[in-house]
């Protein structure tokens, strides 16, 4: 048998031919020009389809009297399966193409299928990636009514072709889509645009159809959105993205911040997608909607998710016939979700913006936004921001005093009141009402201070609802801040912190600063003042776990919030810091409200009806203490 050797003249033959394969797919292969240039051909191949796709349908209704020819099998087939609405499908304008509009302050398209808005650009807006502001785009909106016919069918406006026209009003612009059954009968979908103006005067009438609706079945209108994302933190703009409406003449209620929700409402006067800063708004200008059932879901899981929607809005009810017709007249608002922009349509839909409830609505409303909006005409919203602050600090300043100079009182009192609590250590209830009766004889008692605290609470919160719902200081840069209306991000992380975020804001560090300082000041006062009680809360224990957990509270929870509000915490509390200092060193003599405390005990003191009835219930609980003993022995 033959041995089998290795063949080193083959290997070295196979090596050159696939050398000289290689060498000729290189010699062939298309140079890095001509593969640009092909790129190029195919580019522009297909913007040249998207272009006749999207093509601007400006047309009037006498271009479409010649009707496309179809057999009469094709006839007959469209009439069976939509009856007397086959002749919209047999019209050129029966496709998806789109009427583009433009305004001062908006870019429309309107789809020829279903009539309605596919885009609403707004033109004078970016978001915070300097992207255009869309509340309309992609089909993220869908407007439909569905109705019944003579012939027993059930059909929707969102699956028929409209025939566009655009004409004109004086200045205004209209665009008329009309879903025909014949040249003189139709439903009509017709937008007046005014110059300058985010208001669409928007109304649904019919002609010649009273013998084509069936007016015993309801007819409904159905109109759905999905809320676009357009700030840097999703879940911030979430909070404040939510379905609000105004029923009953004056009453304005809201849909679930965060989750999902439902609710059925009636005498609805107008229904608002507000999407943080931005609203897309239904009126009913002529009767209230009726039976309206509104859904909102919430799409937002966290922060880490890039999510492009925030919320899918629902709303559906139905229409009123009137003598066999539609004639209803609404209006569409699409534009910033701006107090003084929507309080020019007199319908209240300023409502719409979360300024909060009673009265820290109120102030917002009466104090906050007139004086933020006198103070940023003419200085950088920074400063009006810091200018602001120091006018609401003055005018609470006599707050920070009466604060102050109960604590000095109660540290005077409290070698007394421990010499009482000590005489009566082994009866809680006589030291209880010997210490009450000399704070009542010296003008002093712990809720003097509390009260005058609690009047700041309206305006704190008045002023947490304000910033964050500011438009005015959307995209308006102070300092390191690029966004008032947002979070003032000075480092990012290259992790995510549960509850923190993924960056770090500066003024909310600044602000828990000031805070911690400040509460060091007072409440370290109200500590060597507090007495500590049997049987009751260590309050002053638990006043010095607040020094460190509420600048731990500020220092994570407004991480994502708009450094406007931040940057007032900050100044708020470095002038609290200021005025106490000014009030302890140069105001209050410790030594003259000795005196006064003094004088004050040696005046009979006449007991309000809150102190009466608390030392008369303290007598009857020793009286029954007594008793009790008694009954022992």
């Amino acid at each position: 048998m033959e041995e089998k050797k290795f063949d080193v003249k083959s290997i070295i033959g196979f090596v050159l031919i696939f050398g000289i394969l290689l060498y000729i797919m290189y010699q062939n292969s298309p140079t890095p020009e001509e593969i640009e240039a092909k790129k190029q051909a195919e580019q522009v191949e297909v913007e040249q389809k998207e272009s006749k796709q999207n093509e601007a349908l400006v047309t009037t209704s006498e271009d479409y009297i010649n009707t496309k020819v179809l057999d009469s099998a094709q006839q007959v087939a469209l009439q069976n399966k939509v009856g007397s609405f086959a002749y919209a499908l047999t019209l050129p304008s029966a496709s998806n193409n789109l009427t583009t509009v433009n305004t001062d302050v908006f870019e429309l398209k309107f789809n020829a299928k279903g009539g309605h808005l596919a885009q609403v650009k707004l033109r004078n807006f970016v978001d915070y990636d300097s992207v255009p502001i869309y509340l309309v785009k992609d089909q993220n909106s869908a407007f439909n009514i569905t109705f019944g016919t003579s012939d027993n069918r059930t059909l929707n406006t969102q699956d028929f072709p409209f025939q566009p026209s655009i004409t004109k009003n004086g200045e205004n612009t209209v665009v008329s889509m009309k879903l025909k059954v014949s040249e003189t009968a139709f439903l009509e979908y017709r937008y007046e645009l005014k110059p300058n103006d985010y208001m669409i005067d928007f109304s649904i009438k019919s002609q010649g159809l009273s013998g084509v609706f069936n007016t015993s079945q309801p007819i409904t209108l159905d109109w759905k959105q999905k809320s676009i994302r357009h700030a840097k933190s999703i879940t911030y703009e979430n909070r404040y993205t939510r379905l609000t409406y105004r029923h009953d003449e004056d009453k304005i209620d809201k849909l679930s911040q965060m989750g999902d929700d439902d609710e059925t409402a009636d005498n609805v006067e107008w229904l608002s997608y507000r999407q943080f800063f931005f609203s897309s708004i239904l009126i009913a200008n002529d009767s209230p909607f009726k039976d309206v059932a509104m859904t909102s879901k919430n799409l937002v899981e966290d922060e880490e998710i890039d999510t492009l929607f925030t919320k899918i809005y629902t709303s559906k009810f139905p229409l009123a016939y009137n003598g066999g017709e539609l004639n209803k007249n609404l209006g569409l608002y699409y534009g910033p979700t701006e107090a003084k922009t929507l309080k020019t349509y007199e319908k209240g839909l300023d409502e719409s913006i979360p300024f909060g409830w009673g009265i820290f609505g109120w102030i917002n409303k009466a104090i906050f936004i007139p004086l933020f909006g006198f103070l940023s005409g003419f200085l950088p919203y920074g400063i009006a921001i810091i200018v602001m602050t120091i006018l609401v600090k003055i005018v609470l300043s006599f707050v920070q005093y009466k604060q102050f100079l109960s604590q000095a009182k109660m540290k005077i009192l409290k070698p007394e009141l421990d010499a009482v609590r000590e005489k009566y250590k082994d009866n809680k209830l006589k030291a209880q009402q010997e210490t009450m009766a000399i704070q009542s004889k010296a003008g002093a008692s712990p809720l003097s201070g509390c009260l005058p605290g609690l009047m700041q609470i309206p305006v704190f919160y008045a002023l947490f609802m304000f910033f964050p719902t500011a438009f005015e200081l959307r995209q308006k840069s102070f300092l390191w801040a690029d966004d008032l209306s947002s979070f003032d991000s000075v480092l990012d992380l290259p992790f995510t912190i549960p509850f923190y975020g993924d960056h770090v804001s500066l003024f909310p560090i600044l602000a828990a600063v000031a805070i911690f300082f400040y509460m060091k000041m007072t409440t370290g006062q109200q500590m060597a003042t507090q007495p500590t009680q049997e049987g009751m809360p260590d309050m002053g224990k638990m006043m010095k776990y607040m020094i460190y957990f509420s600048p731990l509270l500020m220092l994570v929870f407004f991480n994502n919030y708009a450094s406007g509000l931040s940057l007032y915490y900050f100044i708020s509390n470095l002038i609290s810091i200021g005025i106490m200092l000014v009030i302890k060193n140069y105001i209050i003599d410790e030594d003259k409200v000795l005196a006064k405390i003094e004088v004050s005990k040696t005046k009979p003191k006449k007991q309000n009806k809150f102190q009466k009835k608390m030392s008369d219930m303290m007598a009857q609980a020793e009286q029954q203490k007594q008793a009790q003993q008694k009954g022992k022995k």
